[in-house]
């Protein structure tokens, strides 16, 4: 195997993406790059090796559809956390943008910190952002959408009630991140962003969208699918193994 060049390794044509777990030093993200084959189990033994090697001792994948899984359970993976997969078509009629909180472009270094928190308040400590994370969700497709929604009374200025990331690649669309303020739920900024992202996705040119929510989360669930979205017969995955 090659040495690890800009997070990626490499053996022969397979390649995956390696990186720390949302500031969990101990824990390694792997994930495959999408360009290359599908990851061989003898691969992924290999790349099991070179981490154990850096002083890692838990890796994780990002979330996989069953085929993308199969190489990581044959390597001695299991399933950490189960996904739903809802999509959307786009073609069609899609409810408008509710009126509610300000919605501005999120701004890399001033909003920063505010949208970190509002992320941590939101999700469990496993799937918490941290900032390289974040950065990871703003550049995962090459046309992205950040807006944070911002309350809509003066004495609240700079603060930040939630935010939605969304994403475009050819024809499709992704939710990457959507994340409000449990202490300001209630209030429809969820839906508003939401909402927002999606006539975007379409504007520029996307049939269809898709986004996955954690299993039991049945806010989000009720939310997704008020706007149209609909559950895929097969969810996603997140695996997990031991070094």
């Amino acid at each position: 195997m090659s040495a690890p060049a800009a997070n990626i390794l490499r053996w022969g044509r397979e390649q995956a993406r390696t990186a720390c777990w949302r500031g969990e030093g101990n824990v390694a993200l792997l994930t495959p790059v999408p360009s290359a084959p599908l990851p061989s189990a003898a691969f992924l033994h290999h790349c099991l090796e070179v981490l154990a090697s850096r002083g890692y001792t838990r890796v994780v994948t990002g979330a996989l559809s069953p085929l993308e899984q199969a190489g990581f359970l044959a390597a001695g993976f299991d399933v950490a956390e189960r996904l739903h997969l809802l999509s959307l078509d786009l073609v069609g009629p899609l409810p408008p943008v509710p009126a509610g909180a300000t919605l501005t472009r999120g701004r890399c270094h001033a909003d920063r910190a505010a949208v970190l928190t509002v992320d941590g308040a939101a999700f469990s400590s496993f799937w918490r952002l941290d900032g390289a994370a974040l950065d990871d969700a703003l550049a995962a497709t090459p046309s992205t959408r950040w807006r944070v929604a911002r309350p809509r009374r003066r004495w609240e200025a700079g603060a930040v009630e939630g935010y939605c990331i969304s994403g475009r690649s050819g024809p499709r669309g992704f939710v990457q991140r959507l994340a409000v303020d449990p202490a300001r739920h209630g209030r429809g900024t969820g839906r508003r962003l939401l909402l927002d992202g999606l006539h975007w996705m379409r504007s520029r040119g996307a049939r269809s969208a898709v986004v996955n929510t954690q299993l039991g989360n049945d806010a989000a669930l009720a939310l997704y699918h008020s706007v149209g979205f609909r559950d895929e017969p097969v969810g996603l995955s997140v695996l997990a193994a031991g070094l």
